[in-house]
């Protein structure tokens, strides 16, 4: 029997981009994704992590997915919606609605639990996914966003995070196995940072303490696709059927040239060849346009007078736009005016300036920014410590990042009080 699913991840409903609100993006696609899912009827839908783009998003991020759902419930009745948490949701935030969510044929897994004997309960992160007829078609091991402090300390195989990764992933492919029948496939949705994976500038690092990025040796052959979420680049890991399915929009300017996507995967169990799988990229339209300038001041110039003219009403509509203009002088005080000057106007958000130079005396070219987005707690740890006289230290960088990730952990408990 085969089962027909559609993969998708990294929505960071809610995000604000250099100040701007994305909330006109995310509804254009969600729009286009509930008109897929008319057209497709699939048995499932995929959402591999970050799902919002911070643990306590605002009422209108979280509105804007339980209408998703309920839209999509409505279109597609006999569709499962299954999502997990990524490392910038907080699980136990996702799963608290679970009434809500079985009302829409929903089912989010936020975090790992334990059981009764202080053992972590794997059993409840095998969900099956049905057809048309209510057959069990997959078995789907939905795997959230593993913090060490979650899954550390149970017994002798989980003494620090690789070895309880490596045991986590072994005891759920084997109970996954065990349950399911030769013309059942077998589907693992992760949010992880996988060796070989190509990352942009806005991912946040969840490489922590000296752990390194993970093998897709965690893979045993008897899954049949590996659906993961974290990197916002559409991409394959070592095969066809272990994808990143990417992020919906563009979160950064080093994005602009990605082939947003989601991706339509068909795998019928019963088939031994190249024939038993599938896979559609399903290219998602750019709803806001991004623009990256870049040349000697007077290049930079003619690029803004040769964009596109005409007025964009609504704000969170117009385009968004980022100059690195190269010079050996000192930026012109009026210089940010001139920019905006020589733009179009009404079409367009100025939102980042940088300068870049070569220093007299120096080999080495330097850049300077003018931004309005809020640095990270990583970003100013790194800033103090260099201030401060000392050589980048990955360790040290490293170990500052594990606290943060112990942070946002006592965050989420609060949730679950």
């Amino acid at each position: 029997m085969a089962v027909r699913f559609l993969h998708t991840s990294d929505w960071h409903l809610g995000q604000y981009f250099y100040g701007h609100s994305r909330q006109y993006e995310h509804e254009q696609f969600l729009v286009w994704l509930l008109d897929q899912i008319k057209l497709k009827q699939p048995d499932a839908l995929l959402i591999s992590g970050d799902i919002f783009d911070v643990i306590n998003p605002a009422s209108s991020a979280q509105r804007q997915l339980y209408q998703f759902l309920a839209d999509a419930q409505h279109l597609a009745p006999q569709m499962q919606t299954l999502m997990i948490a990524g490392n910038h949701d907080s699980g136990y935030r996702i799963e608290q609605v679970e009434p809500l969510l079985e009302k829409q044929n929903a089912k989010a897994v936020g975090v790992l639990r334990q059981t009764a004997e202080h053992q972590l309960d794997l059993e409840r992160l095998i969900i099956p996914i049905y057809d048309q007829k209510q057959n069990v078609v997959a078995w789907c091991v939905a795997l959230p966003f593993l913090r060490s402090a979650e899954i550390t300390g149970f017994n002798e195989e989980t003494h620090n995070s690789q070895s309880a990764i490596a045991y986590i992933h072994k005891q759920l492919i084997a109970i996954a196995q065990s349950r399911k029948t030769a013309d059942q496939a077998l589907i693992l949705m992760s949010h992880a940072h996988m060796q070989g994976g190509e990352t942009s500038d806005s991912e946040r690092p969840i490489i922590i303490g000296n752990e390194e990025a993970l093998s897709t040796s965690l893979f045993d052959d008897a899954i049949d696709y590996v659906a993961l979420g974290h990197l916002h680049k559409p991409q394959k890991v070592g095969q066809d059927n272990i994808r990143y399915s990417g992020s919906p929009i563009p979160l950064s300017f080093s994005e602009v040239n990605y082939k947003h996507q989601v991706v339509e995967v068909t795998i019928d169990p019963t088939k031994h060849d190249d024939s038993r799988f599938k896979f559609e990229a399903l290219h998602i339209p750019r709803s806001v346009q991004l623009h990256k300038i870049k040349g000697e001041l007077n290049d930079v110039f003619q690029q803004l007078k040769a964009l596109a003219s005409g007025e964009i009403e609504d704000i969170e509509q117009r385009e968004y736009v980022d100059i690195e203009y190269h010079t050996n002088t000192p930026p012109q005080p009026n210089l940010r005016q001139q920019f905006e000057d020589a733009l179009p106007q009404n079409r367009y958000r100025l939102v980042r300036i940088s300068r870049q130079y070569l220093n007299a005396g120096e080999q080495e070219q330097k850049l300077s920014h003018i931004s309005l987005e809020p640095p990270t707690p990583e970003k100013l740890f790194q800033q103090i410590w260099e201030k401060q006289g000392y050589a980048n230290d990955d360790e040290v960088f490293k170990d500052f990042q594990s606290l943060i990730h112990e942070a946002q952990k006592r965050i989420e408990n609060e949730f679950d009080v």
